[in-house]
């Protein structure tokens, strides 16, 4: 009896091992699937989703830990998860994507007029600020410290500019925008307090 049994545990054994690896292959292949897939993504998911792109990783490093021990039906049963996460990485990386490459295209558009406009106004305030410097007698409501915080605001409005321009020559328009409309809204504010028309 004890000899059978034997036998049969020695067959259960044998059976469990070729059942392990007959799940190795299967593993196998679903991790190099995923990794693949996950390859296929990763600049645009790290650029635009991080957080997801290291969760979907930190699942990837699990599964390969699981097939690492040898516990291929852990690998294979952690699978559709791990896959539907790089597929929702994938959906959520694009889609942001293609917001930024939309918010980039309407940028380019609006950087078109702040090109042209405001230098002119940095230009004509500079030249303002020039010509009262030499004056004797301010004009009404403005004073020297008008004149001071003018003065410093156009250093300040020709450093941003160059920022914004160089930011539009690389191709980054949202920047070159931001920036641009920065020094827009502070042109208008000391022609105004210059008493000049924008």
């Amino acid at each position: 009896m004890k000899k059978s049994s034997f036998w049969l545990l020695a067959m259960l054994a044998a059976v469990f091992i070729i059942g392990c690896q007959n799940q190795k292959a299967p593993a196998e292949k679903a991790i190099a699937d995923a990794e693949s897939a996950l390859t296929g993504i990763r600049d645009m998911a790290t650029h635009y989703a991080p957080d997801q792109m290291q969760a979907v990783d930190a699942q990837l490093n699990g599964v390969k830990d699981s097939f690492a021990k040898g516990d291929y039906k852990a690998v294979l049963a952690a699978m559709p998860a791990l896959n539907n996460a790089i597929s929702n990485l994938k959906d959520t990386a694009t889609a942001k994507q293609q917001e930024a490459d939309a918010a980039s295209a309407k940028a380019k558009d609006a950087w078109g007029p702040l090109s042209s406009d405001v230098p002119k106004m940095v230009d004509a305030i500079s030249s303002r600020v020039d010509i009262l410097s030499k004056s004797h007698h301010l004009p009404k409501g403005v004073t020297k410290d008008t004149l001071a915080a003018a003065k410093s605001g156009v250093d300040s409005m020709k450093s941003t500019w160059s920022d914004a321009s160089n930011a539009a020559s690389s191709g980054d328009y949202t920047t070159a925008v931001s920036k641009g409309q920065a020094v827009k809204d502070q042109a208008s504010q000391i022609m105004q307090s210059l008493g000049m028309k924008s």
